[in-house]
């Protein structure tokens, strides 16, 4: 059990009881600043900007892999009265010695409180063990509260797509690829 503030969370690798949960999670967020892609021949500059009102996205369900495999893993976090305060799902691709967080979600009342950051801190276990050089994430442009915490945690903007999104409910968003080395 890892003691974050006044609150007691415990952390563990995910079963296939979790699903549920899992699913249930609250992964939506409000903001008041995005960040506002321009891109050039030459380069891509980013400039956070506020909008008015503050943006609320609310991300469409995606099912939880409940694959087994040993390049992959699902981490929990339970608050002390058992509820699910969020979850993290990575894998390992070794031709490029890379863990990429595939998913990380950190349930509303439970932000702020270093669950995020114990979550990567398990996924940079996992990824030693496997012997990544870094580990890798995607997260859109307009999900500033996300990029200010993997800010904080190291990682660095390494890359930008402007297409991911087209054809899905975030079209218009452009995907920024973060990376930190695995110390």
């Amino acid at each position: 059990m890892t003691t974050v503030g006044d609150t007691a969370y415990r952390y563990r690798i995910a079963a296939a009881g979790d699903i549920e949960a899992i699913r249930a999670l609250d992964d939506s967020f409000t903001t008041h600043t995005v960040f506002r892609v321009t891109v050039t021949e030459e380069a891509f500059a980013l400039r956070e900007i506020p909008v008015e009102p503050p943006l609320t996205k609310v991300f469409p369900k995606n099912e939880p892999d409940d694959e087994d495999d040993a390049d992959s893993r699902a981490f929990v976090a339970h608050g002390a009265a058992g509820d699910l305060a969020g979850f993290a799902a990575v894998s390992y691709s070794g031709w490029n010695r890379r863990l990429t967080i595939e998913n990380i979600v950190v349930a509303p009342p439970h932000r702020g409180r270093g669950v995020g950051r114990a979550l990567i801190e398990l996924a940079k276990k996992f990824a030693r063990e496997r012997d990544a050089g870094h580990l890798w994430l995607e997260v859109t442009n307009i999900n500033a509260p996300a990029i200010h915490a993997y800010r904080r945690m190291g990682f660095a903007f390494c890359g930008l797509d402007t297409t991911l999104y087209e054809g899905t409910p975030s079209k218009g968003e452009q995907a920024l690829y973060m990376s930190m080395p695995c110390l």
